[in-house]
């Protein structure tokens, strides 16, 4: 493991659309409505993007460099991006790299480069990426829904200050860096009852009902500013609910928690119901990766796709997977302030199909990992559930 001082960022997560003003209390669904024509979504999937096929960048002399990797959806990219051979670097704040170390042995977590820093540091990102020769860049440093409702300032600095520098450091490395990937976030989108029934379209109205949302939306536009501005070349990738090992902060990390405490035998309330896309977390890297790689013009940003289902499907999956749970897993009937389900039509016009595992699959998969986890001695099981 090389570690490097004196650079930036935050843990977590975890990442188009159009920009709403001045709505009245219940618009008519779908609008299509921006007060800024000029940099509206320059993408068009039959001219624009080029397909996953089209791709002609030498991967040999890669070099990732991932904000957030302490993260959860961050540790699993790492972990992807050195069992191919890829040279990768993380950025986060000095800490327990432990969401890496919980999905990673030892012989592959010696080959992370971890960069300590923060992500609102432009001078020490510049110096992370200049020096270490970076070409492609997957931004998912960020606080989620709870830390930026208890410090809506400080969730502000790191979710849209933190990708400004990230945005403007490629720019400034234009010749080097090919392409940036960012997390955006489902939450851009307001609760189901305000759109048509059915999936979420890509470029639905966004009325974020958290101020997490708010800074996903913030910075889907700067990328595209950043686009027209500058023909900085970003790709955003909207996650939904998230699951498998390492989900243990935010709100959707419940029904992780649930099958964490499966592994246990531990009796588990999720606090909230209704339906979600579920998609795994080495799932969602993948995607990540595809879109770090990808040669799109413009800064397009897409739903993600995954495995539709409610809570009281989770719970099945999890009383499936160890039967002896069975009455032990309950729910709050309260919904999410968030659409049910996403399409991800768009995003497979852009990169190609994507893999997500079904869900009954995941689900047992993610408790035998905690399983082992737990008897090998790298999972704290208390902190993880608390």
């Amino acid at each position: 493991m090389t570690s490097i001082r004196g650079i930036m960022l935050d843990t977590s997560t975890r990442v188009s659309g159009h920009w709403f003003t001045g709505l009245p209390p219940n618009p008519p669904l779908p609008v299509a409505y921006s007060p800024f024509p000029a940099i509206m979504p320059t993408y068009r999937a039959d001219t624009q993007i080029r397909i996953a096929h089209q791709w002609k960048q030498d991967m040999a002399d890669e070099k990732f460099l991932i904000t957030g990797a302490f993260g959860c959806i961050g540790a699993w990219a790492v972990k992807r991006l050195v069992a191919e051979g890829t040279p990768v670097y993380t950025y986060d704040l000095p800490g327990n790299p432990h969401r890496l170390k919980l999905i990673m042995d030892e012989a592959q977590f010696s080959q992370v480069n971890i960069i300590e820093g923060d992500i609102t540091d432009d001078k020490a990102f510049d110096a992370a990426v200049a020096d270490n020769g970076i070409t492609n860049i997957i931004h998912l440093a960020a606080l989620q829904v709870p830390m930026v409702r208890a410090n809506p300032i400080l969730g502000m600095r790191v979710n849209v200050v933190g990708s400004t520098v990230v945005f403007e450091t490629a720019k400034q490395h234009m010749d080097t860096v090919r392409s940036v990937a960012y997390a955006s976030s489902i939450a851009v989108y307001g609760p189901a009852n305000l759109y048509p029934k059915g999936p979420i379209q890509h470029d639905a109205p966004m009325m974020p009902a958290t101020l997490y949302g708010v800074s996903k939306q913030a910075d889907e536009w700067a990328a595209k500013v950043y686009w027209q501005d500058h023909q900085l070349k970003t790709v955003g990738l909207r996650p939904f609910f998230v699951y498998g090992p390492g989900r243990d902060q935010g709100v959707s990390s419940m029904p992780t928690k649930a099958m964490l405490a499966a592994a246990v035998d531990r009796p588990f309330n999720i606090n909230f119901g209704g339906s979600a896309t579920y998609q795994h977390a080495e799932d969602v890297a993948a995607a990540f990766i595809t879109a770090a790689r990808a040669d799109i013009e413009g800064a397009p940003c897409f739903n993600l796709g995954g495995t539709d289902a409610s809570i009281p499907d989770v719970i099945d999956a999890i009383e499936t997977a160890v039967p002896a749970m069975e009455g032990k897993v309950t729910f709050d009937d309260v919904a999410m302030p968030f659409p049910d389900s996403m399409d991800e039509t768009e995003v497979v016009k852009a990169l190609g199909p994507l893999s997500w595992r079904p869900f009954s699959e995941g689900v047992a998969g993610t408790i035998a990992d905690f399983q082992a986890a737990i008897a090998a001695g790298r999972l704290d099981v208390d902190r993880a559930i608390a």
